[in-house]
């Protein structure tokens, strides 16, 4: 994977890779399920021309109390510092994003919108979206929002608990819980329903291809003679989409427990260069 240094980081520090564009999708910043040190630690790792953040970005609406800690501001503090030296941050509103419509945006005042467009250096135009908007019908209300963040961070909470009582366990052991939660996501993201739904979304306005989140399953192929790209999430699959200064668009991950990679091994690549 081809990567750029940085050009200035005097005053941001662990800077190793440099991107035209990264895309990021549902942080999840405030539910119990956010890695937010994963999170972290790839921003310091990446920075790009411009930043998209495609929806599901602050998920402070549904608990009680919300999980929030030292880490969250660190993330929010990190994207405003490179805001000041010169990143366009491009932010879209997800179905968790009430905070982000109905406050003023933590992020030096951006404002969420519904859809946008990237055109890569390539000159291949984007359609950008969270993706909620062509979910099936029933999951688009409100309330199945609800409904389901309520019962994931039930379950995450029940987990987090049991893995302190279980200390011997190792790090990376996926518990039944979350095998559970990740067989939820994948069936809710059953078939291909959404992607011919985008897709078509995409090619109605006359676009090369479409850029989503929500469904928490990271993606990057062709499909009807476009292209269907998915960030995946920062609750599990902890990747993004990254493009260079060519304009080839990779998605790349970050382990889930282990050390991030030295610099000359690059982060790892799940998808070919499209």
């Amino acid at each position: 994977m081809t990567q750029h240094p940085a050009d200035d980081t005097t005053s941001l520090p662990n800077i190793r890779y440099h991107h035209r564009t990264l895309f990021l999708s549902d942080l999840h910043l405030g539910a119990h399920g956010c890695r937010a040190d994963r999170l972290l630690d790839f921003l310091r790792q990446n920075s790009a021309d411009r930043l998209y953040l495609v929806g599901d970005i602050l998920d402070v609406w549904h608990p009680l109390r919300p999980r929030w800690s030292a880490l969250h501001d660190s993330i929010i503090d990190l994207i405003r510092e490179r805001m000041a030296q010169g990143m366009e941050l491009v932010l879209l509103a997800g179905n968790h994003d009430a905070a982000l419509k109905e406050t003023v945006s933590p992020f030096a005042g951006a404002v969420a919108l519904d859809t946008a467009v990237h055109r890569t250096a390539r000159g291949r135009s984007f359609l950008v979206l969270h993706g909620d908007a062509c979910d099936a019908r029933i999951l688009r209300h409100h309330l199945a929002t609800r409904i389901g963040t309520r019962l994931d961070g039930s379950l995450r909470g029940i987990d987090a608990a049991l893995r302190r009582l279980r200390r011997n366990l190792p790090a990376d052991h996926r518990s039944l819980i979350e095998r559970l939660l990740s067989a939820v996501n994948a069936c809710l993201a059953w078939g291909a329903a959404h992607e011919r739904r985008l897709i078509a979304l995409a090619q109605a306005q006359g676009h090369d291809g479409v850029i989503c989140g929500h469904f928490h399953k990271p993606a990057l192929h062709d499909r009807d003679g476009l292209t269907y790209v998915n960030c995946g999430d920062w609750v599990d699959s902890l990747t993004a989409i990254a493009e260079d200064v060519e304009g080839h668009l990779r998605l790349v991950s970050v382990p889930a427990f282990a050390p991030l990679p030295a610099p000359q091994e690059g982060l790892n690549e799940l998808e070919p260069v499209l």
